[in-house]
């Protein structure tokens, strides 16, 4: 076997296990678009021409919504490749699959509230800094709700399963900020139509909830600085205030970078004087690898030890310890 056909059986692979267990039970529409593309012949050589680390289902999806200006479907993204191969290829080299999913605030609310207040918050991979405005949303924990400081922001609900310690109270934050490779700005609409081509279609009511906690963003935009989170998180972290409980935080982010560089990452957070919250799929996080319930789960985690389980989107939340 060629290297060529190497690339193409592990994309074609990639694409179903995508289907399987990604977007079923999610998004019926890309279920049915993954398994297309990793059959069609064509496609899974235009993926394959691409970088390995630009060959995901969602980068591509995304970038053929943007330009078609509808979610795709098999012929219309089988077109688009072949007509516009070199815009569609610049497009997915200079954007990055950065869904800013602001229900994922819902699970980490309980471990930020157990903390010393008040809060420095630093979010590794902040994309456009929804998930830095916690304070301002409000909360409905199947019932135990939390008012929110902005009263135009949204609700965002979780269904807390078992004893989950839920807080009585929001956290004080008296300083945050994100960082990220490239910082997507509430402000400037392409970075938003970005944002929005990101959610899949079928998935309720998120892309309601996006546009609500963009419209509350741009009330008052989050700072989020460019930088690589494996090497500029000290000087960030350094700008803290020294009063504040410094807390390092991601979701869904850290398993974009390759494993070696993980354990970089868990190094330079672990030599910062800060609290490391995280939110990943079962085993990103060294020291969290637990049977996956499905695609959809991820293991809340303070400093590498496990938490919770959660789904990827904050819709639920289970406390282990």
């Amino acid at each position: 076997m060629t290297q060529a056909d190497g690339d193409a059986a592990a994309v074609a692979r990639t694409y179903r296990e995508f289907g399987r267990q990604e977007a079923r039970g999610r998004s019926a529409a890309y279920q049915e678009l993954a398994e297309a593309v990793a059959g069609d012949t064509a496609l899974v050589s235009f993926i394959a021409s691409l970088p390995p680390e630009k060959r995901q289902p969602n980068l591509l999806f995304a970038a053929a919504r943007y330009l078609l200006g509808a979610p795709p479907a098999i012929g219309p993204l089988r077109e688009l490749a072949r007509r516009s191969e070199a815009e569609l290829t610049q497009l997915i080299l200079s954007r990055r699959t950065q869904t800013n999913e602001p229900a994922r605030c819902a699970v980490l609310l309980p471990a930020l509230a157990r903390l010393p207040q008040p809060l420095a918050l630093i979010e590794a991979g902040a994309s456009a800094g929804l998930n830095l405005l916690l304070d301002r949303y409000s909360y409905d924990y199947a019932g135990h709700r939390l008012a929110g400081r902005d009263p135009d922001a949204p609700t965002l609900r979780c269904e807390p399963r078992g004893p989950v310690p839920l807080p009585e109270r929001l956290p004080e934050i008296s300083w945050r900020a994100g960082l990220d490779l490239n910082p997507l700005d509430v402000t400037r609409d392409d970075d938003v139509r970005w944002l929005s081509c990101l959610v899949w279609p079928g998935e309720g009511d998120r892309a309601e909830r996006l546009a609500a906690a963009i419209a509350t963003a741009r009330r008052d935009p989050p700072a989020v600085h460019r930088g690589d989170l494996l090497t500029d998180l000290p000087a960030l972290a350094a700008r803290a205030p020294a009063d504040a409980t410094l807390v390092i935080y991601h979701t869904s982010v850290l398993w974009y970078v390759a494993a070696d560089k993980r354990e970089q990452f868990a190094r330079t957070v672990r030599d910062l004087d800060a609290t490391w919250l995280s939110s990943e799929p079962p085993g990103v996080v060294p020291g969290t690898a637990r049977p996956a319930r499905d695609g959809h789960t991820c293991v809340v985690a303070r400093d590498g030890r496990s938490l919770a389980l959660t789904e990827s989107h904050g819709t639920w939340l289970e406390w282990l310890t």
